[in-house]
């Protein structure tokens, strides 16, 4: 009887010590069709990124409406696995793949583990009739990546795709899913300094990028009229800023959203600095172009300021790009120091 028992164990604990080499011979998951490459497929050297690149649609298809989108993820990502899913809007007058390389998030899915989605509004600016299918990627994601398996889920939005993740967090599909919004430029829950007139002035036009959806400050006004008081949903956030958009003026230490996670007083923490440039700009207005709304990429720096002890683990913070404005890429650095910030939160 003993000797069975033996071997029974012994047989257990071959299949204990097979399990880890069978899940390392085990193949990659394969998202939404999309083979995984290294680099990212439709990614830009670090200069004078083409047009024709920028403009494209995605090499992804959500299949119930038939639009593009980008879908990155680690190559090396594995059934099972615990990744953080991300949905990152373009801005108005914008493309999917300038938002790629506006926000870099790609360079770093590998090391973090992160599931990056990049939809394309065909107009170039979101509307409500974009949200069934940003849903569908939504739900393509949680079932193909199991939805156990999402330790987080960001809302990533630069200008108008900013103001657009503020609308879908007050949505039901969206305030039932969301851990996070992370807004580039698109908005803060709480006081920030007038934008300067020449934002304005440089966004003027048929062709921009990341424009919000009505020049002047009054359009921008009755844009955002719906989105001014708070969402009823608890979520980490997190706002970073040129610091020309401010019009030079340091961001309020007063968080409204802070207050209500009861989050404690706010803190500086150490300053990111890039001597490398990102990736992409406005090139359409760059004659002679525009603090505010942003110049050619380079280095720099960016104060970081954190509401620390939020309830639940989450994270409010203001990232402030130094001397940047509108439309100029995150820097590598910056990037990460966000991307570490979101996944800091704990829920």
């Amino acid at each position: 009887m003993k000797s069975h028992q033996s071997i029974r164990l012994l047989a257990i604990a071959g299949i204990m010590v097979a399990l880890p080499l069978f899940a390392k011979l085990a193949p990659p998951l394969e998202l939404g069709g999309v083979q995984c490459r290294t680099p990212p497929p439709l990614h830009c050297g670090d200069a004078n990124c083409p047009g024709a690149t920028v403009i494209e649609q995605g090499t992804a298809v959500e299949p119930k409406t038939g639009r593009k989108f980008f879908l990155d993820y680690p190559c090396d990502l594995k059934r099972g696995e615990k990744v953080t899913f991300i949905l990152s809007l373009h801005g108005g007058g914008s493309y999917g793949n300038w938002q790629r390389h506006y926000f870099p998030i790609m360079d770093y899915a590998k090391k973090y583990r992160l599931v990056i989605a990049t939809p394309n509004a065909p107009p170039r600016v979101w509307a409500p009739v974009d949200d069934e299918y940003l849903q569908n990627i939504v739900n393509l994601v949680y079932e193909q990546v199991g939805k156990k398996n999402i330790k987080a889920f960001w809302l990533v939005g630069h200008s108008q795709g900013g103001m657009t993740s503020n609308r879908l967090v007050r949505t039901d599909f969206f305030k039932e899913r969301v851990d996070g919004w992370l807004s580039l430029s698109g908005g803060r829950l709480g006081p920030t300094p007038p934008i300067p007139a020449s934002f304005f002035t440089a966004a003027a036009g048929p062709a921009r990028a990341g424009a919000p959806p009505a020049s002047g400050p009054a359009g921008l006004a009755a844009a955002n009229a719906a989105l001014r008081e708070p969402p009823s949903a608890n979520f980490s956030f997190i706002f970073e800023t040129g610091q020309h958009e401010l019009g030079d003026q340091p961001i309020p230490g007063a968080s409204p959203w802070a207050a209500k996670l009861g989050c404690g007083a706010r803190v500086r923490r150490r300053e990111v600095v890039d001597a490398k440039a990102g990736y992409v700009y406005d090139s359409t207005r760059q004659n002679p172009g525009s603090d505010a709304w942003g110049h050619l990429p380079r280095g720099g720096t960016a104060e970081v300021f954190e509401y620390p002890h939020c309830k639940d683990g989450r994270i409010v913070a203001d990232v402030v790009r130094m001397g940047k404005g509108h439309t100029e890429g995150l820097e590598p650095n910056v990037t990460e120091q966000l991307v570490k910030l979101m996944l800091s939160a704990k829920k």
